[in-house]
């Protein structure tokens, strides 16, 4: 005979690129039902549901109300730095009780779910949904920068002026570097330092993610934009050698001018 288990919501949002993490625990911990852990927070909603909040801008919401949701999203904002005004969300269905522990068409099957096992697959989920903004801004950034190796392969040079060139230089510098400066949120969680009886669980989710196989194809968009960044390098150097070698020329055609000038005088 198959039981069946009452299917509830697991809702993961990107809220902004992170928290001031120090400020909101302490707001947290005075207002709710909080539990620290190493760089997340576990807000207890009671009746079986909680959100769990990462000092990286992301907040996974298990069994949490509407109105729960909301009004924990707004305080979060509140200590938010660069919030996403589109925020990316993430929509699994999961059930408790079954007879173990899986995910399959994004419908997740857990014999238990004590907070440490939710914590688990909420360091999963925050990683998937964040590397997803990774992964956006990359290919944003590279689309918005692919026709300058086109200009480049068809008139052999790439039509922007210096200051032109060094705002575009600026940009694909600062994806670069924002995603390298977080990319160690891509590895496995501290937390499971201290509890590695709950690395399976999230192995489990980590896999089922791709968080392995989508980190390496981000590393390979990120040496696409250091090409960029490179050729883009090379041509503004190739333009101030250009500039100066007119200016030399200039000047020593002044020069013969003006001993010519000087000898007919």
């Amino acid at each position: 005979m198959t039981t069946h288990h009452p299917v509830q919501q697991c809702l993961t949002v990107c809220l902004a690129q992170s928290f001031r993490f120090a400020e909101l625990r302490d707001k947290l911990l005075e207002t709710t039902r909080t539990q620290v852990f190493r760089n997340a927070l576990i807000v207890d909603h009671k009746n079986s549901a909680c959100s769990i909040v990462f000092a990286y801008g992301v907040v996974v919401h298990w069994n949490a109300s509407l109105d729960a949701r909301q009004k924990l999203q707004n305080l979060l904002l509140e200590f938010a730095n660069s919030p996403d005004p589109e925020p990316p969300e993430d929509n699994f269905s999961f059930a408790v009780g079954c007879d173990t522990d899986r995910i399959q068409f994004d419908y997740v099957e857990l014999k238990a779910a004590d907070f440490k096992v939710l914590l688990a697959l909420s360091h999963a989920m925050a990683q998937s949904i964040k590397l997803a903004a990774f992964e956006g801004h990359a290919i944003n950034t590279i689309e918005a920068t692919k026709h300058l190796p086109q200009s480049l392969a068809t008139t052999g040079k790439i039509n922007l002026n210096r200051k032109a060139m060094a705002k575009i230089r600026g940009q694909l510098f600062l994806t670069k570097s924002n995603i390298i400066l977080n990319y160690d949120l891509l590895d496995t969680p501290e937390f499971f330092w201290e509890h590695p009886e709950y690395q399976g669980i999230y192995s489990m989710a980590a896999n089922y993610l791709e968080i392995q196989q989508r980190t390496e194809v981000l590393s390979k968009k990120l040496e696409t934009i250091h090409e960029l960044l490179q050729m883009l390098d090379d041509e503004q150097k190739h333009q101030h050698s250009s500039a100066l070698e007119w200016i030399i020329i200039g000047l020593i055609a002044v020069e013969i001018v003006m001993s010519i000038l000087d000898k007919i005088f």
